[in-house]
């Protein structure tokens, strides 16, 4: 009777042993002081940075969506590992977490050796980038869960805050002044409206130009990543929402008091091409519900702080907190 191996099932151990050797390198190029060990053991491990008086610790998880079709579909997968990073670090910021580490979940139906390590060579700039350390994560070979050439990933960052400076909420004042750092494109959310009108509904390709490149360069920008400006600005920085899902409206409100409102001038907005493109076909209040619309965090600032931030980042004012119903609106 002839035997049945694991590889036969579809699962190939050498081939997930292969990928760790390939990691390894990219893995050590995020250490940052903290760093306990490598990869291999059963856990990551991360000293707490000392200097805190009461430290907590914050968590934040996400994925990058439908997003991670276009990479498949078109073989650019070193990049999406950033958007995964970004979603979770920019998150992170929003409560004055300081990102310290992270991991990562990478599961397919037949593991790739070379696209995985695409894919994590993006997640280890994503840490770079962010100034936190890669120190672990899970692969998963799923033959019958997932198609052969499909993966799926979800990312995990971890930081540290001050107890006192957790309450954004209690810093924001009417009068304060709302700044907006730009986004690189669509970042990770609404890719599945996005695919609907530009490929089902405009019959558009790949490889049609668009802003000097190809529409799949445009649309595969990764996530910008905010780390490092907010460090630099975070003592004039009241209060800050990362624009993701629900856009403008639905995120803002997340950082205010229940007496106060975020009045936006559409006007002052910096959309980008892409979104005028995709707006040719979807309604102007659906546009700024499924994208951020150009905005990719806003910062909550007082007014005699406002020419600092904007000496020292790429923002532009775009709006100010005023007495009223907690909520955002666009004049």
């Amino acid at each position: 009777m002839s035997q049945i191996s694991y590889k036969d099932a579809g699962v190939d151990i050498d081939a997930g042993n292969s990928f760790v050797e390939n990691i390894k390198p990219l893995v050590k190029s995020t250490a940052i002081k903290g760093v306990l060990g490598g990869i291999g053991s059963f856990a990551g491990a991360f000293e707490l940075p000392a200097g805190y008086r009461e430290p907590v610790m914050l968590a934040a998880t996400d994925g990058v969506g439908t997003k991670l079709k276009l990479a498949i579909e078109s073989g650019v997968n070193d990049t999406v590992g950033i958007d995964l990073v970004a979603m979770c670090v920019n998150d992170l910021i929003c409560n004055n977490g300081t990102p310290l580490f992270f991991l990562d979940y990478y599961a397919t139906g037949r593991l790739d050796v070379n696209v995985a390590t695409a894919v994590v060579s993006g997640i280890a700039e994503g840490c770079r980038q962010a100034e936190c350390a890669l120190i672990g994560g899970e692969t998963a070979e799923m033959p019958g869960m997932y198609s052969s050439d499909d993966y799926d990933l979800a990312g995990f960052a971890v930081g540290v805050a001050e107890k006192s400076e957790l309450d954004t909420v209690g810093n924001v004042r009417s009068g304060d002044k709302l700044i907006a750092l730009p986004s690189s494109g669509l970042h990770s959310n609404g890719f599945s409206l996005a695919r609907k009108v530009l490929f089902e509904k405009m019959g558009m390709s790949f490889d049609d130009p668009f802003e000097g490149g190809s529409l799949i360069e445009t649309l595969l920008t990764p996530t910008r990543i905010y780390v490092k400006t907010y460090k630099k600005l975070k003592e004039q920085i009241q209060a800050m929402a990362h624009i993701t899902g629900g856009g403008l409206i639905e995120n803002l409100p997340r950082v205010l008091p229940d007496n106060l409102r975020a009045v936006i001038h559409a006007e002052s907005i910096r959309t980008l091409p892409i979104f005028e493109l995709i707006g040719t076909h979807v309604a102007r209040e659906e546009m700024f519900r499924a994208f951020n619309m150009g905005v990719g965090m806003v910062f909550v600032v007082r007014p005699e702080d406002v020419d600092t931030v904007l000496k020292n980042s790429d923002g532009y004012l775009i709006g100010e907190i005023e007495e009223g119903e907690k909520e955002a609106v666009l004049v």
